[in-house]
């Protein structure tokens, strides 16, 4: 008797992080997702979607009442999340990619796993172009700017792998490039005199879950003497941009990065 394959395509679908939920939009399956992180931004209509997670923790019980045929995470920070789930009989994907090639394969992952590959490929084809797009702005610029990008402020961590390749894809140079490929944010800490040390002509401050403030940055101990204070370009960035690992920082982060490189070109 010959057998015959009866794969269900996961139809209902939690999404614990950010990046999931605006590539299910994207690639035309926003309507599987029935539950989502509270600090999801967009699209906007996915704000009206039931909240079931923070980035660290979870209600494992709104999440199994949800009668999910997926949950999908990001990093390995939300191990024991999935642990419970698991536990709980629930299938999980937890992606762990950091560089922008990680994004451009997740994209293509996720859009096969719920049979929306052609979407997938559109969608990828944009982001592609938009990195050309950066390639090209980068040929352009008269000099590179030194860019500090600060993930968080106490303690200071500098920028993630894709948000260091975005900057340095886009002209700038990240002036904490060794640093960049170290996937646990500990390993990202700076020291405040270094930041002194190679005075960046741009600041950008990036806090996930804060508001950043401008003026308290402008008042620390010799940041005076910084390129970046002297000519004001020291800037706030959205987290729900740059600080998650899907399209948002490719298809929009491009165009707000250039736009900066390209006022700070002209001055």
């Amino acid at each position: 008797m010959e057998y015959t394959p009866n794969y269900k395509i996961p139809l209902r679908i939690i999404c614990l992080t950010e990046e999931s939920v605006e590539t299910l939009f994207e690639i035309g399956a926003g309507e599987q997702i029935v539950g989502v992180s509270s600090f999801v931004k967009r699209p906007k209509k996915a704000q009206s979607l039931p909240k079931v997670s923070m980035f660290t923790s979870s209600n494992i019980k709104k999440i199994i009442d949800k009668n999910p045929d997926l949950v999908l995470g990001f990093s390995d920070i939300q191990k024991d999340i999935a642990r419970d789930l698991i536990e709980q009989g629930v299938d999980v994907w937890i992606a762990n990619h950091r560089s922008i090639d990680g994004i451009l394969r997740y994209v293509q992952s996720l859009s096969q796993l719920v049979d929306k590959k052609d979407a997938g490929e559109i969608l990828i084809s944009k982001m592609l172009d938009k990195i050309n797009k950066a390639k090209d702005f980068s040929r352009s610029l008269k000099q590179k700017p030194r860019v500090y990008f600060e993930e968080w402020d106490d303690p200071k961590i500098s920028a993630i792998q894709w948000v260091g390749e975005l900057i340095e894809l886009c002209g700038g140079i990240n002036i904490f490039k060794e640093t960049q490929e170290n996937k646990p944010a500990k390993d990202r800490f700076i020291n405040e005199s270094h930041i002194l040390e190679r005075n960046p002509d741009i600041i950008f401050a990036c806090h996930c879950g804060k508001k950043v403030k401008i003026e308290k940055i402008k008042q620390r101990k010799g940041y005076e003497d910084l390129a970046a204070f002297k000519n004001d370009h020291i800037f706030e960035l959205e987290p729900e941009i740059f600080l998650q690992p899907g399209p948002a920082s490719i298809l929009d982060g491009i165009d707000i990065l250039i736009d900066y490189f390209k006022r700070w070109d002209a001055k």
